[in-house]
Formats: C-alpha cells, sequence, structure tokens
C-alpha cells in the first residue's frame, strides 16, 4: 500500500487495514450499508469532499508529484493525514482469487487498491464514466507495485 499511497502523491497519509472473515463481514456491510450479505472489501472514508473529483496522479511523461491536493483538502502537506479504514474479506479473497486467476495476495493488493481508491473519492458505482476511471486507476497503481505491465 505504501506504493500506491506514493503514487497517488499521499505517502505520509495513514489508513487502517482489517482482514476479517465472511461473517464478520456480513455483519459490517448490513451495519453500515443495509445488505446483509458478505462483500469482498468495504472502504469507510474519514474524509468527505465531493466537490473535488479524484484526477489521475499520472501526467503524459509519467510520474507528476502524484494526486491532486485539492481532491482531498486544501494545503501541501499530507503528514499525518487519516484516509480512514480498509476491510478486506480474506474468504473472499481466497475465492476470487482462484475465479480471476491470481494469486490469494494478488487477489488481496487489488481489494486493497480498491479500497483505497473508494477511500479517496472514487465510485465505480455512479456511473459508467466513473466505473472506467476507477478501473484504470486500479490498472495503474497494481502496475506500478508490480513493476510489470498488466496490458
Amino acid at each position: 500500500m505504501n506504493k500506491a499511497l506514493g503514487l497517488l502523491g499521499l505517502g505520509d497519509a495513514e489508513l487502517s487495514v482489517l482482514l476479517v472473515n465472511d461473517s464478520r463481514m456480513r455483519a459490517l456491510n448490513s451495519t453500515y450499508r443495509s445488505i446483509n450479505k458478505t462483500t469482498d472489501v468495504l472502504s469507510f472514508p474519514q474524509i468527505q469532499n465531493k466537490k473535488h473529483p479524484p484526477q489521475s496522479s499520472l501526467d503524459k511523461g509519467g510520474l507528476k508529484g502524484g494526486y491532486s491536493a485539492s481532491c482531498i483538502v486544501h494545503h501541501a502537506s499530507f503528514a499525518g493525514l487519516i484516509l480512514g479504514d480498509i476491510v478486506i474479506n480474506i474468504q473472499a479473497a481466497k475465492r476470487q482469487a482462484l475465479e480471476h486467476g491470481f494469486s490469494f495476495n494478488e487477489e488481496v493488493r487489488w481489494l486493497g487498491v480498491h479500497g483505497l481508491l473508494h477511500l479517496i473519492g472514487y465510485d465505480h458505482e455512479k456511473s459508467k464514466y466513473a466505473e472506467r476511471k476507477m478501473r484504470q486507476k486500479e490498472k495503474e497503481l497494481l502496475e506500478y507495485m508490480s513493476g510489470k505491465d498488466m496490458n
């Protein structure tokens, strides 16, 4: 996650990651989303800023200092910024790794990146356009974290 945070320009920010089972995830999903079933990942952002949508951290020439600061807060330093909490269901990760043809670690890494993007304002359920933007950002981050081209 440190690599992903660095690419997004949030290297000094903090987040927590909690690993749970199906039963605990179902309880959390029911409590916080009123959906009485398990899921693979949940995000609980600490910062709400709908005024500024997420922007790509990659510029035409490559890495360019990362994430737009105006998207989250309006100051230059992210030191001590707490982004929020990511909850990953490890039982779902095991099942999905098999379905997706990934290793367990690759699936958990993808769920972590997915959760992180939700923390900073991406929402694939908002529209098809928002979904494409989030999927592209996931791909960029995962490629950067793994050091390989995933095309």
